[in-house]
């Protein structure tokens, strides 16, 4: 009782273009989490900051389930808690602001845990996987950087790679929410052969342009699998995509949308991009620009 724990998590964007429920980058905006153990099964959430109003004061909660997952997977009994949660992410926009807060969740487990049941990374985005659904997200929450995700008969496993210097990443956030499962039920069952090829060679070309040739990022970046199909739902962003991009800027939805994305190769090119999206489009869009988290989530003094 009384042991109090504290962990970051940034946000992340998953796919980048062609890297559909494969890659994701961790970015430099963060939700803050203080864990509490209360004597007894008393639960206690205070939150401020984006989503306060909307989200659950009871086990429903997001944070909360990833908690009691990670007890219950190992055989423990969850304590009571208190959970102050300071969210910066905002919610339904494609930042990934429901994996930060599994990931957060089964971080703060693996600090209360630490004395009796060691987790390694393996077993967090285990974890994180099992309530998330996918490991794109998770996986920059909880390592950083830009990471590729995939899934083995064992369970999910990634590959974290340093991301290059020049890479300058510049986000547009907009005053509108779009649901991820809406965004995917627009995808088809099954795509041309032709267009699972062209992503293949993008995806494999996004990975070099990343972490040694910025240059090749407008071409790295293109996509024939999601972004076109769910463009009905946000005309928008697919406005502001089609604009940035024939300004020669690598520019892709952020997740399931609606936020864009820009990989700018270098700080010049990135307030180029900003200046643009300032003028081509007619509704606002909050531009921030951010760096590549590093770290992923970390459990804070």
């Amino acid at each position: 009782m009384g042991q109090t724990v504290a962990v970051r998590v940034p946000a992340t964007s998953a796919n980048l273009g062609p890297g559909f429920d494969t890659l994701g980058l961790a970015l430099s905006l963060y939700d803050d989490l203080t864990v509490t153990v209360l004597d007894g099964d008393e639960l206690i959430i205070d939150v401020e900051g984006s989503g306060a109003a909307d989200v659950p004061r009871d086990d429903s909660h997001l944070v909360v389930r990833a908690i009691a997952h990670t007890y219950e997977r190992v055989g423990r009994r969850m304590p009571g808690l208190h959970l102050r949660a300071h969210n910066v992410i905002p919610h339904g926009r494609g930042l990934g602001s429901s994996g930060a807060a599994v990931a957060s969740g089964v971080r703060a487990a693996q600090a209360l845990l630490a004395d009796e049941v060691p987790l390694d990374d393996a077993d967090l985005l285990r974890l994180a996987t099992e309530l998330e659904g996918h490991p794109d997200n998770v996986a920059p929450a909880l390592f950083g950087g830009l990471t590729i995700a995939w899934t083995t008969p064992a369970g999910p496993a990634h590959k974290k790679l340093m991301v290059h210097r020049g890479v300058s990443p510049l986000l547009f956030v907009p005053d509108f929410t779009m649901s991820t499962e809406v965004a995917r039920s627009l995808q088809p069952a099954q795509v041309p052969r032709e267009d699972a090829v062209f992503n293949v060679s993008r995806s494999a070309l996004l990975i070099a342009a990343l972490t040694q040739s910025p240059e090749l990022l407008l071409a790295a970046t293109e996509d024939r699998l999601h972004q076109d199909y769910r463009a009905q739902a946000m005309p928008r962003t697919t406005a502001l995509v089609q604009a940035l991009r024939a300004r020669g800027f690598a520019a892709v939805v952020s997740g399931a949308g609606p936020s864009v994305l820009v990989l700018a190769d270098g700080p010049g090119a990135r307030l180029e991009a900003a200046e643009l999206a300032a003028s081509a489009v007619d509704s606002p869009w909050e531009a921030l620009m951010l760096a590549v988290d590093v770290k992923g989530g970390t459990i804070r003094d």
